[in-house]
């Protein structure tokens, strides 16, 4: 089933990008398979099934299966990371998204150069402004980006996005359509380490939807495995 559905979000995602109206339609988008809630046997299938990124959202979830998984794979922070647990996440992930505050990015510039590492991010822009998700303002995300940019362990390579859950998907599409504006804006700036190439957003609700609009990098979790089993 894990396989089978995997191959099915594959082919939807192809079909978006043919629905594209502004970004291109030969652009490669990212398949992030979020295992959160879900076990090791899971993994594994989808991995078997040619699954090459996996996502989760909390870091001691994910140290529990980074030991045990035995199947390489690039490895995505997607959830709210907290600056006590960025030694932690720097071991572990291939890039994180949820970059939100100067503060973060400093603990994780730190913990990167403790293990001679330069960590991948991307930041988390709030575009809806919700009280309840995490993430910076539209306003304030080119001051952050150019603080990021002067940190030597850290490269910027993009710009993340949890849309508000509406009903209606289509209700996501103007929020889609201003983040791809601000990713291309930010693809012509100069910048001294940043390689702004990546644009995450959609979930399983809205991926679709957010490829439409020019996402690179999408994050599927239920439409993947199902239902997660909450213990």
């Amino acid at each position: 089933m894990i396989a089978e559905n995997y191959k099915n979000i594959l082919k939807k995602i192809e079909a978006a990008k043919e629905r594209r109206t502004r970004a291109s339609k030969k652009d490669n988008v990212t398949l992030v398979a979020v295992t959160k809630n879900h076990d090791v046997n899971a993994m594994r299938e989808a991995i078997d099934a040619g699954a090459t990124d996996i996502g989760e959202n909390r870091v001691q979830e994910a140290r529990e299966k980074f030991q045990t998984l035995n199947r390489n794979a690039t490895w995505h922070l997607i959830g709210h990371l907290q600056t006590n647990k960025a030694k932690f996440a720097v071991e572990m992930f291939d890039l994180i998204h949820s970059v939100d505050s100067f503060k973060l990015a400093k603990a994780l510039n730190d913990a990167a150069q403790n293990t001679d590492k330069v960590q991948n991010i991307l930041v988390q822009v709030n575009l809806a402004k919700e009280a309840q998700k995490f993430g910076v303002f539209k306003e304030d995300l080119s001051s952050l980006v150019e603080e990021i940019d002067e940190m030597e362990h850290l490269k910027l390579k993009g710009i993340m996005l949890i849309a508000p859950n509406f009903n209606d998907k289509e209700e996501t599409r103007p929020l889609f359509s201003e983040m791809y504006d601000i990713f291309t804006d930010l693809k012509t700036r100069l910048f001294k380490r940043a390689e702004i190439n990546i644009l995450s957003m959609g979930m399983t609700g809205d991926f679709e939807t957010a490829v439409e609009e020019g996402a690179n990098l999408v994050r599927v979790g239920t439409g993947i495995f199902g239902a997660r089993n909450y213990l």
